[in-house]
């Protein structure tokens, strides 16, 4: 195993895919050699997962609930539930966040629903009695804000798994799996200027009224997420 650190990429747009990559690396306080970026969405999951000191798991427009789905798409839940596997058994440290939640949230019997939805921009979100004593999530304050966009959500947490965080509108946004596996629904790695580019890219998505783009943009950028950071610079210090 060495240092370095993988960061997978589910998401088909390569503009929204470099830009997360770089949220992560400034996020866990990496050089640029040290998160690796593999390409999910165009290449098979590596078959040498140990190599790394543990894997984060980027966003996606992509759902769970899709009723109609490519094999592109298929092929890649398929990879990030080989991923999680990994994460369970403990063979690597896994972050799964966004669209991740809900792969983990079915492979471990769980349910995923359009029920909880949340809207685009800053959440509160709080810590559960087992999130203030988790070796991750424990650094953060009992509540704290992160960046959300989803349409869908995990119903309750899955059965095996820890429940770490929630919010009114979302009862599962974190949780912990197996040996080495987390999950997060809200977004760990963007700053407030980040999202905004990230909403431009999605902009026509459904994800936020695309008319109101303007006035969504200047409530995300009021908002102070460095609690998310640093749980991916905890992340990035358990991994080492």
């Amino acid at each position: 195993m060495t240092g370095r650190l993988l960061y997978v990429c589910a998401r088909p747009q390569r503009e929204a895919a470099a830009a997360e990559w770089a949220s992560f690396r400034d996020g866990l306080g990496v050089d640029d050699d040290d998160l690796v970026h593999h390409d999910l969405v165009r290449e098979p999951l590596p078959g040498d997962l140990e190599r790394y000191a543990g894997v984060v798991v980027g966003g996606s427009p992509f759902n769970v609930t899709d009723p109609d789905k490519t094999e592109s798409q298929l092929r890649l839940e398929r990879d990030l539930e080989s991923l999680a596997s990994a994460g369970l058994d403990g063979r690597t440290r896994t972050l799964f966040t966004c669209f991740g939640i809900g792969i983990v949230t079915r492979l471990l019997g769980g349910v995923v629903s359009l029920d909880h939805p949340e809207d685009t921009g800053p959440a509160e979100i709080m810590l559960t009695d087992d999130g203030t004593r988790d070796e991750l999530f424990g650094v953060l304050d009992p509540r704290f804000v992160a960046l959300t966009a989803h349409k869908e959500g995990a119903v309750r947490v899955p059965p095996g798994a820890v429940l770490l965080a929630r919010n009114d509108a979302c009862p599962v946004q974190a949780y912990r799996a197996g040996a080495a596996l987390w999950a997060t629904q809200f977004h760990p790695e963007p700053t407030a200027d980040a999202f905004v580019a990230r909403m431009a890219v999605y902009r026509a998505a459904g994800y936020f009224d695309a008319e109101a783009f303007d006035e969504v943009a200047a409530h995300v950028r009021t908002a102070s997420v460095e609690q998310p950071t640093l749980l991916l610079r905890t992340f990035a210090t358990l991994a080492a």
